[in-house]
């Protein structure tokens, strides 16, 4: 049987239009049978009208493809919320309302995500959730940090030292990604994609790549994607060796800050001597990659087989240690109903219970031929969040020296032209589970060689409200720990 795989292909001539109140329906009664909402966007339709809208929603059930249901709109219409029984859907109800005024009735969060537009000299008009009482007070913290941090607005309410509620205002960048995106050629986006965030360089680069290929019809070598796969697992390991640094540094556990800071250069390093960038910029491109030398693959595998061991000794440390223990255990706690009902993806999710991986949901021809491990936790709190970064650093080293010790692959594969121009009328759907989680890009063509729309969403922006319901009935203190645990985007939420 064919490996399902992370990318789904329309053609939009072929999809049915459904009018916006029929949309809601089929949507909710999706949501009922079970199926997760990847994202949910508007456009406008110029050629039906200056108010004219065309909505698209992507779902992904429990087991088979992706799929697509379509709607058309008029700027201002209304449509039953889905928020009120899928409390998932609130942040991608939220942001189609912030984008094309299309009213969900009876959402009760109906709050800008970024402030575009017009909105963005109104940020201090933000209507922040109130907690009443004679003793209870507000501790507001940014949106200009002390630290090297992106900017972003903390209001807690608090009783003494008790977290009754946080509220998170991000926004601040108005950066205008995806209208930035249909400015230049669509085959020249890999430099401005990268960018888009720029810590998750290669998992936004991968969706961007295979989206092309397929809309040109160009398929791509088993070793390209090899190759794709180790960038995107050396990614991973850096990204959750970062976060355990932040962890280690917030408690003031300093073997862990120092070494895990260490070995995140290692593993950067070598990206760098792999395609001559430590974030790995410029490593994939549509068609293909830089591929890998005998003499770089070995010193992958010297780099990645000296990694594990040092690794795996900090691990111990901060395992065993009782302070850390003290800190991390029961606190942020997201159950799992929780992160089922809050729509959370990525380790988040999983460290909360909840089995949910593109690399094995959607594994593709690498996956399915080189299978990862899913790997969950069950407390939900900060010490699973932890622990299971520490486990799938060990499960991409494993992974990644299986594929680089078989001799017999030849991975100096490098870069091919596109076959053909963009295909015109298609959506296309492109997801890879980057360290955060699914990073998704949609892109839809119109006239040969053309984009219409360019979506993008990080996994972030369905996981900074479980932040915030991590923190309730903690202490103050303990948001920094929460805050490092999640270790969220927001130049991936300010798109």
């Amino acid at each position: 049987m064919k490996a399902l795989e992370p990318l789904l292909m329309r053609d939009v001539r072929q999809l049915p239009v459904h009018d916006l109140q029929t949309f809601a329906q089929l949507c909710d009664a999706r949501l009922h049978a079970g199926d997760r909402l990847l994202t949910l966007f508007g456009r406008p339709d110029v050629k039906a009208g200056p108010d004219a809208l065309v909505i698209t929603a992507v779902l992904q059930p429990e087991a088979g493809e992706l799929s697509v249901l379509r709607a058309s709109a008029q700027r201002g219409e209304h449509y039953p919320a889905l928020t009120g029984q899928h409390p998932g859907a609130q942040i991608h109800e939220r942001e189609l309302w912030e984008q094309t005024d299309l009213q969900s009735d009876g959402h009760p969060w109906l709050k800008p995500v970024r402030y575009e537009g017009e909105r963005q000299q109104h940020m201090a008009d933000y209507p922040f959730f109130k907690v009443r009482g004679q003793e209870v007070h507000e501790v507001g913290v940014g949106p200009i940090h002390a630290g090297v941090i992106e900017p972003g607005h903390f209001r807690f309410m608090c009783l003494g030292e008790h977290v009754h509620h946080l509220e998170i205002q991000l926004g601040y960048q108005h950066r205008g990604v995806e209208a930035l995106l249909l400015r230049r050629p669509p085959l020249t986006l890999a430099p401005l994609v990268e960018s888009i965030c720029g810590d998750s360089c290669i998992a936004y680069s991968w969706a961007y790549c295979a989206a092309v290929e397929a809309l040109t019809d160009t398929r791509v070598s088993a070793e390209v994607e090899m190759v794709r796969g180790v960038a995107l697992e050396m990614e991973r390991v850096a990204m959750h060796l970062a976060a355990l640094n932040g962890l280690a540094t917030d408690i003031a556990f300093l073997q862990g800050g120092a070494t895990y800071g260490r070995l995140r250069t290692a593993i950067i390093n070598a990206s760098m001597r792999m395609c001559g960038s430590r974030f790995g910029r410029g490593w994939l491109r549509p068609g293909g990659v830089r591929g890998l030398t005998e003499a770089q693959r070995l010193d992958l595998v010297q780099t990645l087989s000296a990694f594990a061991k040092d690794v795996a000794l900090v691990n111990d440390l901060m395992v065993s240690a009782r302070s850390v223990q003290a800190r991390f255990k029961g606190v942020g706690v997201v159950s799992q109903l929780a992160a089922q009902e809050l729509g959370l993806v990525g380790l988040v999710a999983r460290a909360s219970g909840v089995a949910l991986d593109t690399r094995t949901r959607l594994p593709g021809r690498l996956y399915a031929a080189l299978p990862a491990d899913l790997l969950t936790e069950a407390s939900g709190d900060c010490w699973a969040r932890m622990q299971l970064r520490m486990r799938e650093i060990d499960v991409s080293i494993s992974w990644l020296l299986k594929l680089l010790g078989d001799t017999e692959i030849d991975l100096r594969c490098g870069m091919a032209p596109l076959q053909n121009e963009l295909r015109p009328d298609l959506l296309c759907v492109s997801l890879r589970e980057g360290a955060r989680g699914p990073v998704v890009h949609v892109l839809e063509t119109g006239a040969p060689g053309q984009l219409l729309h360019y979506k993008v969403q990080d996994p972030s922006m369905p996981n900074w409200f479980g932040l915030a319901l991590a923190v309730r009935d903690n202490e103050i203190a303990d948001f920094p720990v929460c805050n490092k645990s999640f270790d969220l985007s927001y130049c991936g939420n300010d798109l």
